[in-house]
């Protein structure tokens, strides 16, 4: 995929690293790394979480850098062993896409250039713009507003205007990852919030842009009961920011 705008100063020339955390993703690794813009990534390692299908085998074919954990660490702990090693890159920002298609990966740029323009720390991949839009797209109704009720919370308890905190699409300065203690999130899904909301509390700050919504048979999703467990441990994990920020509570995630 080849980038034909000009997003920031040539001469700039930003080390980009994109990660792909990656369980059973086979069917849609292809597509999702040929939507690339290869111009600007300097190196794509996806992080294999003992799959049970050939998504290995296909990531090898497409040249892409590949590590694999023998035994399965989960969602959270696939992003830090992914974090890890594109920091030994010495990467200036890090883009994270799921590999199963459900974000649109030609948008790389356009999510990184807030960040090289010295706009933002963090961009999220924002899939809720108006409902119909969603629905059309195929998100459950049952996400839908969930997603709306966490990001309304989420935006209260700290002071921001984002449309989506729950998204696998998303970009980080190299600072942020160096500053924030993601080697002590949780190994599950709720790792995403714990990560914006921890570099929160450390000064950085976070924006979005919209993308477009695609779901369908082959993309990752968790079942209710996960999403059910994950919302809860969401706004628990709120709480507990707004309980260390009145310094009610001393907890090493936060600053």
């Amino acid at each position: 995929m080849k980038n034909n705008n000009i997003l920031w100063d040539p001469k700039s020339n930003p080390k980009i690293i994109v990660v792909m955390p990656a369980y059973n993703a086979e069917k849609t690794v292809k597509k999702t790394y040929n939507d690339l813009p290869k111009d600007l990534i300097k190196e794509v390692i996806l992080v294999d979480d003992a799959s049970h299908d050939r998504t290995l085998d296909k990531a090898k074919a497409l040249g892409i850098t590949v590590y694999v954990h023998n035994k399965n660490k989960g969602y959270g702990g696939n992003q830090k062993t992914c974090y890890e090693q594109a920091l030994k890159r010495k990467p200036d920002v890090v883009v994270m896409v799921h590999p199963d298609y459900q974000y649109d990966a030609k948008l790389v740029g356009v999510l990184c250039e807030p960040i090289i323009n010295g706009r933002a720390d963090i961009m999220l991949g924002s899939r809720i713009q108006t409902r119909s839009q969603v629905l059309t797209g195929g998100m459950p109704l049952y996400k839908y507003f969930s997603n709306r009720f966490l990001t309304l919370v989420e935006n209260l308890a700290m002071g921001l205007n984002l449309s989506e905190y729950h998204t696998g699409f998303r970009a980080f300065k190299s600072e942020v990852l160096k500053t924030v203690p993601y080697h002590r999130f949780s190994d599950d899904f709720i790792f995403d919030q714990q990560i914006l909301i921890s570099a929160l509390s450390f000064g950085f700050n976070i924006a979005d842009i919209p993308i477009p919504c695609k779901y369908f048979k082959e993309a990752s999703s968790i079942n209710f009961r996960r999403s059910a467990k994950y919302g809860m441990l969401t706004l628990w994990t709120v709480a507990l920011f707004l309980l260390s920020q009145l310094g009610l509570v001393k907890l090493r995630i936060f600053k």
